[in-house]
């Protein structure tokens, strides 16, 4: 599996190398209060997709923050319950108590 991936990522590098050799022409962006800036286009993009990718994860924080607390709240809540059962370990369940069936020649 490891090499499968190795693979798709050769593959994608070069495809993406080869899109970036092909978009080296100067763009211009206009901003608000006319601000401009101009750049190679694959540098734009590159840009933009990192400023994206840096929000998205952004935007997510408060949620994984929320989850991980949750996790704690109910890890405290199990362990009160389990020592207040008695119980300050979980047990293992006990093995069915069908025989193994021996094997065939």
């Amino acid at each position: 599996m490891k090499f499968v991936s190795t693979i798709v990522g050769i593959v994608l590098f070069i495809l993406f190398f080869g899109f970036a050799l092909k978009n080296t022409q100067e763009v211009d962006l206009h901003f608000f209060l006319q601000y401009e800036l101009r750049g190679p286009l694959v540098l734009m993009l590159l840009a933009f997709f990192v400023a994206g990718a840096a929000l998205g994860i952004l935007a997510l924080t408060p949620t994984v923050f929320r989850q991980r607390r949750e996790k704690w709240l109910n890890k405290i809540t199990i362990q009160s319950l389990q020592s207040a059962a008695g119980t300050g370990t979980p047990v293992a369940p006990a093995p069915d108590s069908v025989p193994p069936v021996p094997p065939r020649h």
